[in-house]
């Protein structure tokens, strides 16, 4: 196998060495990716032009170039433009009124798919504007475009003091320089302080309340509150969906009409608590204690808990008539001496359930599982039309 060193005409720095295989077009090929231009034609030491590649041995030392003529290398640090700087590896950038001189390779090379890359690397293909003095224009940022430029210079992230991270980034995405932005979302995570689940306490909570209008909605959606003490407080219409109640203290505490949806009640304690017209479809109260719960709005307003999660919960004696449990699971619950005239228990699984003394008057449990339930004692005795499996 043939080994070459390849070099950007008309310079001797940044070679890649690279294996000489298949035909003159896999090598330009892969000399484009490796110095990043769109390579055209080779040349060797003496300005010849490679035109086959039989031409090549081994650690020959080759020229690539994007179309130009041969270019000495020994004339490398000279002045080469032409008077529009046509062939001249040094330009000038005019960013937002503020110029800046690098050279076209480090534009090209460090990231050669950025936006930059494309606008440099086949000379005025996008048609850049020019300045009085031939610098090329870009309307953006000077303080954020300069770390970028260092950047592509040397490859370090390095940003001064005072200068916003966040400006330096919404600068490497809009040239789309990738690499750059990810050190730079990296950084800026970096910098946040540790964001701060710890659940929020009473005192806390209470504070919130008081400064809230008695007519505003109070939005706790997602907040923690686990093994928080709510118990007595005035909790009507507030949103707690999917906020995380778990082993809350909620005995006797007025939630008439708040939102529990999706919500966390695992172990919690709501004995005594008013649940008027209260939304919990598919929350989790598994293991929760609701004894002596009202569910009973006199306007008719009904609580809706429909696929809840209330395994093993103590609901003994409350106050149920037409709550919705339509596909909940009760599995082990404690139901005894609940009134539940009117309720749709309709696919509700009630395995194991002890329903003994409640007022099932009415009720829906069309589909509903009652294995194992315990019926003794119900004050009505269930309607023959229910369909119980």
């Amino acid at each position: 196998m043939r080994r070459v060193t390849l070099f950007i005409n008309g310079t001797n720095k940044n070679g890649k060495v690279v294996a000489v295989y298949g035909t003159l077009s896999d090598l330009l090929s892969v000399a484009s990716n490796k110095l990043g231009i769109k390579a055209s034609s080779l040349y060797n030491g003496k300005g010849g032009l490679i035109d086959d590649i039989a031409l090549i041995r081994d650690d020959d030392v080759l020229y690539v170039s994007e179309g130009d003529p041969f270019i000495d290398p020994q004339n490398e640090g000279k002045i080469r433009s032409d008077p529009h700087g046509a062939h001249t590896d040094w330009l000038t950038l005019n960013i937002g009124g503020r110029l800046f001189t690098t050279t076209r390779s480090t534009l090209v090379s460090k990231e050669p798919e950025s936006m930059l890359a494309h606008m440099f690397r086949e000379k005025d293909v996008w048609g850049n504007k020019r300045d009085e003095h031939g610098a090329y224009l870009i309307d953006r940022s000077p303080e954020y475009f300069e770390p970028i430029l260092n950047y592509l210079r040397h490859g370090q992230l390095i940003i001064n003091e005072g200068i916003n991270i966040r400006g330096v980034l919404e600068e490497a995405r809009f040239f789309g320089i990738e690499q750059l932005a990810e050190q730079l979302e990296v950084a800026i995570k970096n910098s946040q302080p540790p964001e701060d689940h710890s659940p929020i306490s009473r005192k806390e909570f209470v504070r919130f309340l008081l400064a809230t209008p008695t007519k505003s909605e109070l939005r706790c959606q997602g907040l923690n509150f686990s093994g928080a003490d709510l118990s007595r407080l005035d909790l009507r219409y507030i949103n707690f969906k999917m906020a995380n109640l778990s082993r809350c203290n909620l005995t006797h505490a007025n939630l008439c009409c708040s939102n529990l949806e999706r919500a966390d009640l695992s172990g919690a304690n709501l004995d005594g608590a008013n649940l008027q017209g209260v939304k919990m479809l598919c929350s989790n109260a598994e293991g929760a204690s609701l004894k002596g719960c009202n569910f009973e709005d006199p306007s008719g307003l009904k609580a809706n808990l429909e696929g809840a999660n209330l395994k093993g919960v103590d609901m003994e004696g409350s106050q149920m008539t037409g709550i919705n449990l339509r596909v909940a699971t009760l599995k082990n619950a404690k139901l005894k001496n609940c009134n539940l005239r009117g309720a749709t228990l309709a696919g509700t699984d009630l395995e194991n359930c002890d329903l003994s003394g409640c007022d099932l008057q009415e009720a829906n449990l069309r589909g509903s599982n009652v294995k194992g339930a315990i019926f003794e004692e119900m004050l009505t005795p269930l309607h023959m039309s229910q369909s119980v499996r």
